[in-house]
């Protein structure tokens, strides 16, 4: 399972995933639009280019300088606002039908938002709360007359739960990093760098037909692995290594986040203890998930199993740094999140980290991570947990 072979045979044997997830549709983003209206308490709502835009429109764009962006009413048709010379391949990327206006490069969009809010006599208007800032600052001198609120409560109340669909893409995507993460165990050698570990998991992932390779690789050796996200620069691997590779890629935008953590050797009686303790804590904090159970009780479990075993029951170490868990969909990280103060109640469909990290300042750490979707009388994993120290997958 870890060692003994190389990246070229691995590579090889790697072809495009059977049975792709099929794509979201053009009636599910309607329903979303539909339930966005339903839960909005304003007039209109403006949805930026990013993943909100591709959650309701199906425009898997990022956010630039130029607004690209959704105006919805609260009644009624969405209208896209679009720079003129991107109409062409704004419509080709669109999943729904919507009529568009169009500025030019020396305009302000702002205005022309502001011209579709008063035709809708809109005087409320919620505001995606990842545009940029410009941008909500010149909608708000573009239309003073307008009041302006957060839409997150609209936003994460559509996103935070997920359709079979989204469920079908998401586990693709992570049966597919898990796949890569079976096989970069198997590449290890002494002297390997993390660079080339890297690179091998990108080339992996793009093999299986991911949307870009891997959206982020994390690989940490020996006492780098003590850090959350790693240290600047290279390490080579040397024998009892604890090894820690944290990555992911996209399907059709959705996303996968695996951490596997081992010992390229014969593990220590500490590094195998500390291994042990974290397999309790995200088992506990997996087994504590119901529907109803405030999303802040799932980090306090974990933290409850590492403050029995000896380590702190709080953000000291050695213990857990960070949060438990956070939501995944089209953003790696969103909303809600498993950690205290969180009190969103769970619901079916929700889908989450569970990565309750241990940390042993200046020696080694070990983080277990992987997916679970919200069911009616529990959870879900979308992949099996780590068996083992000395297996990876």
């Amino acid at each position: 399972m870890i060692g003994g072979s190389t990246a070229e045979r691995e590579l090889a044997e790697l072809k495009p995933w059977p049975n792709p997830a099929p794509a979201i549709t053009r009636e599910e983003r309607l329903a979303r639009l539909a339930k966005a209206q339903s839960l909005m308490t304003t007039d209109a709502l403006i949805i930026g280019a990013g993943a909100s835009l591709r959650y309701f429109a199906g425009v898997g764009w990022n956010a630039t300088e130029r607004m690209v962006a959704m105006l919805l009413p609260k009644r009624g048709e969405p209208v896209m606002i679009c720079p003129r010379f991107e109409e062409g391949s704004l419509r080709a990327s669109l999943g729904i039908e919507a009529p568009m206006r169009l500025w030019e490069e020396h305009e302000n969009p702002a205005v022309q938002a502001a011209q579709v809010l008063a035709e809708w006599g809109a005087g409320s208007l919620a505001i995606d709360p990842a545009l940029a800032f410009a941008m909500f600052d010149a909608l708000r001198l573009a239309a003073p007359e307008v009041v302006m609120v957060n839409a997150a409560p609209v936003v994460d109340g559509c996103r935070s739960i997920k359709s079979p669909a989204e469920l079908a893409l998401m586990s693709q995507a992570k049966a597919m990093t898990l796949e890569v993460h079976r096989r970069a165990a198997r590449i290890l050698a002494p002297g390997i760098t993390t660079g080339e570990v890297r690179r091998f998991i990108d080339q992996a992932h793009r093999a299986l037909g991911a949307d870009d390779g891997s959206s982020f690789c994390a690989v940490q050796f020996g006492e780098a692995s003590a850090y959350p996200h790693g240290l600047p620069g290279e390490q080579k691997l040397q024998d009892g290594d604890l090894v820690l590779i944290d990555t992911g890629c996209r399907v059709q935008g959705y996303n996968s986040d695996i951490t596997r953590s081992y010992v390229f050797g014969q593990p220590t009686e500490d590094q195998l203890r500390v291994w042990q303790v974290e397999k309790k804590a995200q088992a506990a904090a997996f087994a504590a998930v119901k529907p109803g159970v405030l999303c802040e009780e799932i980090d306090a479990v974990a933290r409850r199993v590492l403050a029995e075993e000896g380590f702190s029951a709080d953000y000291e170490l050695p213990g857990l740094p960070h949060r438990t868990g956070h939501g995944i969909g089209l953003s790696i990280h969103e909303a809600p999140y498993l950690v205290r103060g969180d009190k969103t109640p769970l619901q079916p469909g929700m889908c989450f980290s569970n990565e309750p990290m241990i940390v042993i300042p200046g020696e080694f750490g070990v983080r277990l991570e992987d997916h679970f979707h919200v069911t009616e009388d529990g959870a879900a994993w979308f992949t099996p947990p780590q068996p083992a120290i000395d297996r990876p997958v």
